[in-house]
């Protein structure tokens, strides 16, 4: 019966564009009609519908660019500042990021750029490394031809068109997740809300306000335009035209994600498991879902591609899983249907299809040569508890918040602004009409042509099905590393207002309630304006002064020690000296001196994160001759030591740089239950600061300020 049920949608898939097209004009007038209106009274209703509609979506994306634009102004006083002051506002990786950018404009031509990006040999000391693929530099790559090709030298600073992209960005972003519950629900009162939940939980939907430049800020945008074109797609009935334009939009969306961040096949993934469980259950076309599937397979080949034979693509689970799935697909169409064979095979679909996945993933694995981070394997293991560690990587990576599981404050901030929960009542309404849905087809009832809102069955359409399944599984991410939320929480937006705004949602609530007393379409109708309308006023009334008040107080971001060690560094260090101290610090020091560093704030080379350990020694309780021996044998010349690292005092024990060292590094004994670091050597970056041998005959100081402490590493030893 399930069987039937599938070659059925299969059937509506080809009859869709025919029925949908050649509908005859007389029936729609007969419809019309009915209504007591023209046709013509319907065009232009449409029309004007469609028209507000986008005007308030375009208008809501380019507001939040606006508002993202002024709020960082405000922050950081960014047009009163100098060129060097600007810079230090990057911090960590994204200090990285933008010397690249700064490069690609110095260089005399993009070619050029282009080809010393591929070939860096200076940056990193004693490594030559290929940037553009291990950093993924290609929204840097599009940035720098657009401002050259633009003639923008003349007419806007680079930091500005640079961050002026991402905010713009931003606001496709928030455009892109107000077109899919506009779609979903059918009013773009569902848009407003989700724009206003999401500027009003900024803090946990993006992290723009702490890493401009990050990978996930230019990608995910295109993934958001991805999920509203593939919402569009899913639809029932849906014309010729409107399909083929959701097909186009989220083949070209699902390429230029992959291309903007490196763990964009990992969110892919997860949704290719959405589809297949909404194939899984017959409650989608499966046509469309597997062309959806195609679409994977070429991104993932042309990103293989031009992403110099990225081999972390081809041993990717996300191409194991498609792969796996076309294979089933193939055995199912094989076997003749209605034969004992095939049930068995449809019963064990789901089994079958994880079981190849899973050995096509441990084959390639096997036989593609590849540098996949094995510390985000070991990573995974010591979070589930399934093994212990003294490393000092695995550890630090553990005492980082966006890897911790999500705070209490999280949940509280999401049910203050109301979202947490009326998305728990979405999603529930949603779950139990999802769940009878799949009953009825098991028990071998089909689906309908045609959803009516007073049919109450919202858990037939299949776009909302899909995200149902999709906000589950980011959600379960969310709840074991603080740092998905930034994925789930604008789809928890999204799916919030959607419900609300919708009345097939309430329609569905009300046929199980059985309501007699009032009609339930017409209470239906008057809920799905009047909640959005209350949520609305509410919001506006408590948070609108808030984001008023962020705006129009001037905040302060100055580091006056940190523009003083990059002054003394462009003017007293030898062009040609190599830095060594913190990772954060050195992408700083990269971005505005363009001195080379010895360590730089990359997590996914090994090789850069041993170096990062080794170079972090200098916090730990070793000798001087250990130090000079590690940092020699990188060729540095110049030491920093940060006085926040050497002194710091962190909110949770074990999880400072030194507690990590000592751990790391044998010296911390435990007696009666309490930990205590021990070594016959006292901490080096203390130790060195008392200017006695044996560390000046290894280290002379030559700057130093309250934060930072620069010594020259000794070519010549001197045991005076």
């Amino acid at each position: 019966k399930m069987s039937s049920g599938a070659a059925d949608l299969r059937q509506r898939k080809k009859q869709n564009c025919t029925e949908s097209d050649k509908m005859a004009p007389e029936e729609r007038n007969k419809e019309n009609s009915k209504l007591g209106r023209s046709p013509k009274y319907m065009l232009i209703q449409r029309f004007a519908k469609l028209f507000f509609g986008c005007l308030a979506a375009v208008t809501s994306g380019m507001m939040y660019a606006v508002y993202l634009s002024t709020y960082h102004e405000r922050k950081f006083w960014f047009s009163s500042r100098q060129e060097l002051e600007r810079e230090i506002t990057f911090q960590g990786d994204s200090a990285i990021y933008y010397s690249f950018y700064k490069e690609l404009l110095k260089a005399p031509s993009f070619e050029r750029g282009v080809y010393e990006l591929t070939h860096n040999n200076k940056t990193i000391s004693l490594k030559t490394i290929n940037a553009v693929q291990q950093m993924t530099l290609y929204p840097e790559l599009i940035a720098s031809v657009l401002y050259q090709a633009s003639g923008s030298e003349e007419v806007i600073e680079p930091v500005y068109f640079y961050i002026g992209i991402v905010f713009g960005l931003q606001g496709i972003y928030v455009t892109a997740l107000f077109v899919t519950s506009w779609v979903m629900s059918g009013t773009w009162l569902a848009g407003m809300l989700t724009v206003a939940w999401f500027i009003i939980n900024r803090t946990d939907t993006t992290r723009i306000d702490y890493s401009i430049p990050s990978r996930e800020n230019w990608a995910l945008p295109y993934f958001a335009c991805q999920v509203a074109a593939l919402t569009g797609y899913l639809k029932k009935n849906l014309n010729c035209s409107a399909e083929k334009f959701c097909y186009l939009l989220v083949s070209a969306s699902t390429y230029t994600f992959m291309m903007m961040w490196e763990y964009s096949h990992y969110l892919l993934f997860v949704q290719a498991v959405s589809l297949f469980l909404l194939d899984s259950f017959a409650l989608a076309q499966t046509e469309k879902v597997h062309e959806v599937y195609k679409i994977y397979l070429f991104s993932l080949f042309l990103g293989y591609l031009l992403q110099f034979e990225n081999s972390a693509l081809l041993v990717s689970p996300l191409l194991s899983l498609v792969a796996a799935l076309m294979l089933s697909k193939c055995l199912q169409m094989n076997m003749k249907k209605g034969t004992f064979m095939s049930r068995l095979l449809k019963i064990m679909y789901i089994y079958l299809v994880l079981t190849i996945t899973v050995t096509l993933n441990f084959l390639l694995k096997m036989f593609v040569p590849h540098k996949e981070n094995e510390h985000l394997l070991k990573f995974i293991e010591v979070k589930l508890g399934l093994n212990t560690t003294k490393n000092f990587t695995m550890n630090w990576l553990l005492c980082q918040e966006s890897l911790q599981a999500p705070s209490q404050d999280f949940f509280l901030r999401l049910t203050q602004s109301s979202l947490l929960p009326f998305y728990i009542l979405v999603l529930i309404i949603c779950l139990f009409s999802v769940t009878q849905v799949i009953f009825r087809r098991i028990c071998g009832e089909p689906l309908k042509e045609t959803v009516k809102l007073e049919d109450g069955r919202i858990g037939e359409r299949p776009e909302i099905v899909y995200h149902v399944i999709h906000t589950i599984l980011l959600g379960c991410l969310a709840m074991c590393l603080e740092g998905m939320k930034y994925l789930w929480t604008p789809y928890v937006c999204m799916l919030a207002a959607f419900g609300v705004c919708s009345p097939e949602l309430w329609m569905t609530l009300f046929k199980w309630l059985r309501l007699k007393a009032v009609h339930p379409i017409l209470l239906a109708l008057i809920l799905s304006m009047a909640v959005p309308t209350i949520i609305g006023f509410s919001l506006w009334k408590e948070f609108f002064p808030r984001i008023m008040t962020e705006l129009s107080e001037l905040q302060e971001f100055y580091d006056p020690d940190t523009v003083e060690l990059m002054t003394w560094i462009k003017r007293q260090a030898p062009v040609a000296a190599v830095f060594a101290g913190s990772p954060q610090l050195m992408g700083v020091i990269k971005l505005c001196t363009g001195w080379m560093v010895s360590s730089l704030p990359l997590y996914n080379d090994d090789d850069l994160l041993k170096r990062n350990e080794n170079i972090y020694q200098i916090y730990s309780k070793r000798s001087a001759e250990d130090i000079y021996k590690i940092l020699t044998s990188y060729k540095a010349n110049f030491l920093i030591i940060e006085d926040s690292i050497c002194n710091e005092v962190g909110p949770v024990r074990g999880c400072r740089v030194k507690d990590l060292l000592d751990i790391a590094n044998g010296h911390v004994v435990c007696e009666e239950g309490d930990s205590y670091a021990y070594s016959k050597y006292g901490r080096f970056c203390h130790e060195i600061k008392m200017n006695y041998s044996p560390y000046v005959n290894y280290f002379t100081r030559v700057y130093w300020n309250r934060s930072y402490f620069v010594y020259r590493i000794n070519t010549v030893i001197s045991f005076q």
